[in-house]
């Protein structure tokens, strides 16, 4: 306890076991800690990550042997790709089984050593403290990530005399800059066409970030589910490097001869399928730990933390003027949702829309993975800092579960979950979680009775669907039996007096949208896609 308490650990979160009877006891204890009695194990891990990603300080992650720890695995690869910082105490066997009626389970330690930054495993009780150390500061260090430490059951009730003082928490290494700005002012000042892609790692130097595009004259892209990193509606923003962006969007990257990427892992959707940077373009990369690009072309590494080193940038490199480019112009044709008066059932952007207009403007937004997604991404315009979570990874499952610390996290602040049909059975029974600990969120279901990203797919090749569709579900009334209040909206002329009345209630409400199925993303209609590739199977 004196460990987390002295790394300012504020949340806790696991599913009630026998693992870590000791520990939970003198968690109940602590007053500086919280400890989250989550439904799932993957809900609970999912909570950690989005604290983390959320706040940049870690939160703790319990879990048991066996199926316990198997469960927290989309959470802490999630963790891991997208850079969260996050501890995670996993129960090993007894070093002392003796008789017991418990059914035996295996180490599952090594399971996390490919989707984690750091493993380590106790072998005596005296080493929990150490190894809880060097995890707390591991997983801050360079690139964030999560760490586990293996911990047999044990252990937590024997008493701790080593005379061995423990370490305490050191905090993360910033990276040296040396003559490093001055090399890549250099470069900027004789590019004619540089470009900036941010990434979460790069939220923190926001301020410093605006002020350098500001007088550097950069066009800014956000990476993929990264939009809080530069303020969409800024001049210089360039669009946010997702799925489906028209060619004109991406007119300043494809024209750039130089590209600052600045906190981000340069992932398959923010590359754009890889295709940027092209070999042709100078690549710098900017951030502690970040992995070399694979790729050709001239690339340089910059190990520092964003802010120091863009306020170092702005000191050496020359002002410059000239206009915002044309991806900036484009990325306001973008994001204007369409009009939908027409429309008989309920449009995505209209949910869009609509909670846009209401929702506070530093209101958080949590989102599953899914072609719902594609409408937020498009048209909710992120200005205010900290107010996008999402996973990078497509895990689905997140939007709950991450709304719920987020909430915890940021008690003053609206938050909202978007979660398809799908997303939201998997683990929307943390809303009990929610209505248990008093955390007011909301809850938007986009219901429309099928797997959109899979029935496009089939579609494309197929020409008919299999396995894709799913009944219609009560939202509401599911909501209600967990303790939250619940809504039902089919029609569009609803949509506003619920979503205006479910954002002041101060109890967890979900609102069950029963939208368009033929609409699946903003530019694709299911009918259309099944009707092109009919003549294809021969009239069948």
């Amino acid at each position: 306890m004196r460990i987390l308490t002295e790394a300012q650990i504020h949340r806790v979160y696991a599913v009630v076991g026998e693992s870590f009877l000791d520990l939970l006891d003198a968690l109940q204890r602590e007053r500086s800690i919280t400890f989250v009695s989550a439904r799932h194990d993957s809900g609970a891990a999912f909570m950690a990550e989005a604290e983390g990603k959320l706040t940049e300080h870690p939160a703790v992650l319990l879990a048991g042997r066996g199926p316990s720890a198997a469960n927290l695995a989309i959470g802490v690869s999630t963790a891991y790709q997208d850079e969260s910082p996050m501890v995670v105490l996993l129960e090993n066997p007894p070093q002392d089984p003796g008789p017991t009626s418990e059914l035996p389970t295996a180490d599952l330690t090594a399971m996390f050593e490919p989707i984690s930054k750091w493993t380590g495993r106790a072998e005596s009780p005296d080493e929990v403290p150490g190894l809880l150390v060097e995890a707390l500061t591991r997983c801050r260090e360079g690139r964030p990530g999560p760490t586990v430490v293996a911990v047999p059951a044990d252990f937590w009730g024997v008493p701790f005399d080593s005379a061995k003082p423990v370490a305490s928490v050191r905090p993360p290494a910033t990276g040296a800059l040396g003559r490093t700005a001055e090399a890549v002012a250099q470069l900027v000042d004789e590019a004619r066409y540089p470009v900036v892609i941010v990434g979460g790692r790069a939220r923190a130097a926001r301020d410093e970030l605006i002020a350098v595009a500001d007088e550097l004259a950069l066009p800014v892209y956000n990476a993929f589910r990264r939009q809080d990193a530069f303020p969409e509606n800024h001049a210089r923003y360039a669009g946010h490097l997702g799925i489906g962006i028209p060619a004109r969007q991406l007119d300043a990257l494809e024209r750039a001869d130089l590209v600052l990427a600045l906190g981000t892992q340069l992932d398959e959707v923010t590359t754009q399928s890889f295709r940027y940077p092209t070999p042709s373009q100078t690549l710098v990369l900017v951030g502690t730990g970040i992995e070399p690009a694979r790729r050709g072309g001239l690339t340089f590494r910059v190990d520092s933390e964003v802010e120091p080193f863009l306020r170092e940038l702005r000191n050496v490199a020359s002002p410059r003027q000239r206009r915002a480019s044309a991806a900036n112009a484009a990325v306001h044709t973008f994001m204007t949702p369409p009009d939908t008066s027409g429309a008989t059932r309920v449009h995505p952007a209209d949910v869009i829309r609509a909670v846009r207009k209401l929702a506070p403007e530093d209101a958080i937004v949590t989102s599953d993975a899914g072609n719902f997604a594609q409408f937020m991404h498009r048209y909710w315009c992120f200005t205010a800092p900290r107010s996008q979570l999402g996973p990078s990874n497509a895990a689905m499952g997140y939007a709950v579960p991450a709304a719920v610390a987020a909430k915890l996290a940021e008690p003053r602040r609206t938050v909202i979950a978007m979660a398809g049909d799908g997303g939201a059975l998997m683990t929307g029974q943390e809303i009990e979680t929610a209505v248990r600990y008093r955390v007011p969120v909301t809850v938007l279901v986009f219901q429309n009775g099928v797997h959109g990203p899979l029935a496009v797919h089939q579609a494309r090749k197929h020409g008919r669907l299999s396995g894709v569709t799913v009944p219609i579900t009560d939202f509401a009334s599911w909501a209600r039996g967990l303790g939250a209040a619940g809504y039902t909206v089919d029609d569009r002329e609803e949509l506003e007096p619920i979503i205006a009345s479910a954002l002041v209630r101060q109890r967890p409400c979900v609102i069950d949208i029963r939208t368009d199925p033929d609409v699946v993303t903003p530019d694709i209609r299911l009918t259309s896609l099944l009707g092109a590739a009919r003549p294809q199977q021969g009239g069948q």
